[in-house]
């Protein structure tokens, strides 16, 4: 939670809200675009509540509450970043799709071949600059990732059914963390030779409607290279996750003699349409059953941290409570809030 918590400063930032609606913007790539609104979905206050798993987000807000701070990010000033902006000629009639993607790297760029493919598919591209595997997740990279999305979408007639997260490597495993926090938004993430574990920490879930909604109309997509061995190992075990949580719309594509890199023309565009094609027939009696049992997996990993509550075994509740928050995230609470007061076990206080 520390670590976590820390990615947000106790101090003044930059205040969110509209701005006036800039210039259009060129068909074709633009760089060093500027996108000053700051959406109240990239504001620190929502962002803890979306990426910190619930007795982590009130711990801190107690904390706050305690010093008298409130909870801002002046890692970002939206005004003074820059960002890349693909516009497709053509304008589909029900609007334009969106991918927003976040790059392993510190200066963004349209990787090559990726551009045909979404001139195709009547796709906007966005991605920031100063997002890169050296920055924080919670501070830059998500916040920015929202702000480009945010921004696009003010812009230009969006379709929301299209709206999508993706990213190349590390950025792949941020784009992941975003479309489970953020479902409601992302119809889905492509990721590119970087994937995790839901319901494995730093990848908890979210609530129970948030979770509902990333199970029946998220779609994600991996695609990596054959000579990539690291990040297929990371795709298997974010695919034995998915199936466990009972998320079906999960597509995965082996690039041949491909090594650690972002994919090329064919395989972009192979991505793409699976975002955004027809999605796979669901077997909804299996889907139904798995969903029992994970309701019933979160019944009893509640159950056994009140047990250990009542029992007064503080030390013993405190980590099952750590444990679930860490893993079964906002699927345990406010049940999982509710027990860590009750057990008096410092598991606000220290935060």
């Amino acid at each position: 939670m520390a670590g976590a918590a820390a990615a947000w400063l106790l101090a003044s930032g930059p205040t969110l809200g509209a701005a006036p609606v800039p210039a259009p913007l060129a068909v074709g790539l633009n760089e060093a675009v500027s996108l000053p609104e700051a959406p109240e979905i990239a504001a620190a206050p929502q962002m803890a509540d979306r990426l910190l798993p619930p007795l982590a987000a009130e711990g801190l807000r107690r904390q706050l509450a305690r010093e008298d701070h409130r909870l801002t990010n002046p890692a970002i000033d939206p005004a003074a970043e820059r960002f890349i902006v693909y516009v497709p000629p053509t304008r589909p009639a029900a609007g334009y799709g969106l991918l927003v993607f976040v790059p392993p790297w510190r200066t963004a760029r349209l990787p090559a071949g990726w551009a045909q493919s979404l001139d195709r598919a009547g796709m906007i591209f966005v991605s920031a600059e100063n997002s890169g595997n050296d920055q924080s997740v919670a501070a830059r990279r998500a916040p920015l990732a929202l702000i480009g999305y945010a921004n696009v979408a003010r812009r230009f007639p969006i379709d929301p059914a299209r709206v999508y997260v993706g990213g190349f490597s590390g950025g792949s495993r941020v784009a992941l963390r975003l479309a489970l926090a953020y479902p409601d938004i992302f119809r889905g993430a492509l990721l590119n030779a970087g994937s995790d574990a839901i319901g494995v920490s730093p990848i908890h879930l979210p609530s129970p409607e948030l979770m509902s909604l990333f199970q029946t109309r998220s779609r994600i997509v991996e695609v990596t290279g054959s000579d990539d061995p690291g990040s297929l190992a990371l795709d298997l075990a974010s695919q034995s996750s998915f199936r466990k949580w009972c998320v079906p719309g999960v597509q995965a594509k082996v690039t041949p003699w491909a090594a650690h890199g972002a994919a090329d023309g064919a395989a972009f565009g192979w991505a793409l349409t699976a975002l955004t094609g027809p999605a796979p027939a669901a077997d909804e009696a299996a889907l139904s059953a798995c969903r029992a049992a994970r309701a019933h997996d979160v019944e009893a990993g509640l159950a056994q941290a009140k047990a250990l509550v009542d029992a007064g075994q503080a030390a013993a509740a405190r980590r099952e409570l750590l444990a679930i928050d860490n893993s079964l995230g906002g699927l345990a609470a406010p049940a999982s809030v509710a027990l860590a007061d009750r057990c008096q076990c410092g598991i606000f206080q220290r935060n």
